[in-house]
């Protein structure tokens, strides 16, 4: 199902309240974004027990129950885990990856809140939450009587909103202050191959494994800790900020001159770091225009430019990366200033060709 308007985490309390206490709910979105960890916290701030089912484990008589004889007749009994005496908050997980005859045995209970005889006591809420097909996640159809019984909130992720969840909640702070600085690395796309990728989930489980390591981490186990978690790219650049944070080598430190480019080969996830600060700063600092330019940004530029000859002395590769354009092709820094490292550095431009 295709999002038409999307929530960040922020807003979802709210909406629930005002839907899931009158009409079931389902909660679209991406792997590890933190659907389920909202429908918890949902319930608990209804005073509710949230009771779980997973869609991939159930079958149709693990809601309908098995059949007693009771005066000559067959009587459905719903299991335990459903059929409860005090209100709570049933949450459908992994819903749209259950098979079609589970999703079926959802309808009665979904719209008219009953399975057979068993209704589920006033004051209960129904939610469920799914994973899209475009997130290459196990994902069936739902069939247009079940998408009909439901209204449908498509959830984002939100850096603004898990940082100020995470520094209530233990994230280390090494995760905390790089999202800080690189919000875009929260959350990536889920691959097409079998590799980790980037979520909220994934940054909380990298840190418990950090706590658990504690002071002892050493370099090599970092990267197996950020690349067993991470998208490789973010990997990468976690590992550089950590190897800043512990020796204290920043791009402030290169910009003024007082230190160079880390050019050993053990240091390239460094390099690429500082290459991406390097060119954050760029963007904050060069005007988009040379017209009336201070003597501060021509001083800016001319820096600039210098430590692009000296990046690119060490990896031409790297230092293209500060000058690229985005992912749809465009421009990111002033074109004068891209004009004039063209005309200084021709192989820079050369070798992205």
């Amino acid at each position: 199902m295709q999002a038409a308007v999307t929530v960040t985490p922020a807003r979802v309390p709210e909406l629930l309240l005002g839907l899931a206490t009158v009409r079931p709910v389902f909660l679209w979105g991406a792997p590890g974004i933190g659907k389920s960890s909202l429908v918890r916290e949902f319930a608990e701030s209804l005073g509710l027990e949230c009771v779980s089912l997973l869609g991939t484990q159930l079958a149709p008589e693990d809601l309908i129950g098995v059949p007693q004889i009771r005066d000559g007749r067959s009587v459905f009994c719903p299991p335990e885990a459903i059929a409860r005496d005090e209100p709570y908050c049933l949450f459908l997980d992994e819903l749209n990856a259950a098979t079609p005859d589970v999703q079926k045995a959802f309808y009665s209970l979904i719209l008219d809140r009953r399975i057979g005889d068993y209704e589920l006591p006033k004051g209960s809420v129904v939610i469920g939450a799914g994973n899209r097909s475009t997130d290459n996640a196990l994902a069936r159809p739902i069939a247009s009587a079940l998408v009909n019984r439901l209204t449908h909130v498509h959830l984002e992720a939100s850096p603004k909103d898990w940082l100020v969840w995470a520094a209530n909640n233990g994230i280390h702070p090494w995760i905390i202050d790089h999202l800080t600085d690189r919000p875009d690395h929260l959350w990536s796309k889920p691959p097409k191959t079998e590799e980790p990728f980037s979520t909220p989930r994934s940054w909380h489980m990298l840190s418990d494994a950090l706590h658990s390591f504690g002071r002892d981490l050493d370099e090599d186990t970092l990267k197996v800790l950020a690349h067993g978690t991470l998208t490789p790219a973010h990997a990468t650049a976690f590992c550089g900020y950590v190897k800043i944070v512990r020796s204290r080598f920043g791009i402030d430190a290169v910009l003024k001159g007082e230190a160079r480019w880390p050019h050993r080969p053990e240091d390239r996830d460094l390099l690429y770091y500082l290459a991406e600060s390097f060119r954050g700063r760029l963007l904050k600092e060069l005007p988009a225009t040379k017209e009336h330019m201070s003597a501060a940004g021509r001083q800016t530029a001319y820096r600039a430019k210098a430590l692009l000859v000296q990046l690119a002395e060490i990896s031409v590769e790297v230092a293209q990366t500060v000058i690229a354009p985005d992912a749809d092709g465009n421009p990111l820094l002033p074109s004068w200033f891209l004009v004039e490292a063209a005309r200084d550095m021709p192989r820079l431009v050369e070798a992205r060709r």
